[in-house]
């Protein structure tokens, strides 16, 4: 069915005239006539009877005009969907936990108006995300593409816009339960446990940092979940885990959980945004403005990263 026929359909009733349907469309009076002729022929029933005084629907064109509305509602939101600026910004945040989910929530509360759609892909390597970037599915991504180097495929662009500095999560029972700082050296003797990490990205990472600093990182075993692993930690005098600083973790009061800085240097996991170049949603480039803007303000000295970060 013809949308441009059922639009010039709608704005006859709504105006009661062909002319003056004619001026609210810009085209002329023959142009309306012949659209309605066009979609009378094609539905072969009347939709008008004319009278010196005008236009009136028949029974079969009110009948119509409900569905015709509607179907031009429809078409309007099919435009807006895929129309930048109007359609919602799709950002993947890899968890709703961790720093990118704080950032992407923090430039929200500075632009509430937009339209933002948060997808979380915990479970996508970071070949499957930027796939989704490249065929338009997403928006952005947020990864470290430490196997890759810092290189995407032709047609993206990348960033590094997050360094999520580290904290030693531990349990009021735990030996350094109240230090204000640890250093990496003084982790040596402090096994770090952290289950069920299947990403390739993460794992190399902390095979990184295990190796610059001789620590023990435990990623062997199944995860139960964060509440799991916050329990056992709670009630350990052992146990520790590393968490970033912008990642957001709820427990119970009794846990009394400290988080303790890393410090001297200061381990921080480096995360790019990753977009495509041909993108041209204005939310996006308002996003990329704030999170290189938010980059250069929270940078820091005394970090450490690999050296493939840099």
């Amino acid at each position: 069915m013809d949308l441009d026929a059922v639009r010039t359909f709608v704005a006859v009733i709504d105006a009661g005239q062909f002319q003056a349907a004619a001026d609210d469309l810009g085209i002329t009076q023959q142009g309306v006539s012949r659209r309605v002729s066009v979609l009378e022929r094609e539905l072969g029933v009347a939709l008008f009877v004319r009278s010196a005084r005008g236009v009136r629907p028949t029974i079969d064109g009110q009948a119509l005009l409900p569905h015709a509305r509607e179907l031009l509602r429809a078409a309007d939101r099919a435009a807006a969907a895929v129309t930048p600026g109007r359609r919602a910004l799709r950002i993947d945040v890899v968890s709703r936990r961790i720093a990118p989910a704080g950032v992407l929530h923090a430039f929200y509360q500075q632009h509430s108006d937009i339209e933002l759609d948060v997808v979380a892909l915990p479970n996508a390597d970071a070949a499957a995300a930027l796939a989704e970037v490249s065929e338009g599915r997403l928006d952005a991504t947020f990864r470290s593409l430490r196997d890759s180097r810092r290189t995407v495929g032709p047609g993206l662009r990348s960033a590094r816009v997050i360094d999520d500095r580290h904290q030693l999560l531990v349990g009021p029972r735990h030996h350094l339960a109240n230090a204000e700082g640890v250093t990496p050296a003084e982790l040596a003797d402090h096994p770090i446990w952290m289950p069920g990490m299947s990403d390739p990205e993460p794992i190399g990472y902390y095979e990184d940092l295990a190796t610059a600093f001789g620590l023990t990182i435990d990623t062997i075993g199944p995860s139960f979940g964060h509440e799991a692993l916050l329990a056992e930690i709670a009630d350990s005098s052992r146990l520790a885990t590393f968490v970033g600083e912008g990642s957001r973790y709820l427990w119970p009061e009794s846990y009394d959980l400290r988080r303790i800085p890393v410090i001297d240097p200061t381990p921080v996991y480096p995360l790019s945004v990753i977009w495509r170049a041909d993108n041209k949603h204005p939310v996006l480039a308002a996003f990329l403005e704030y999170l290189d803007s938010r980059y250069l303000a929270t940078t820091g000295a005394n970090v450490w990263c690999p050296d493939w970060a840099r």
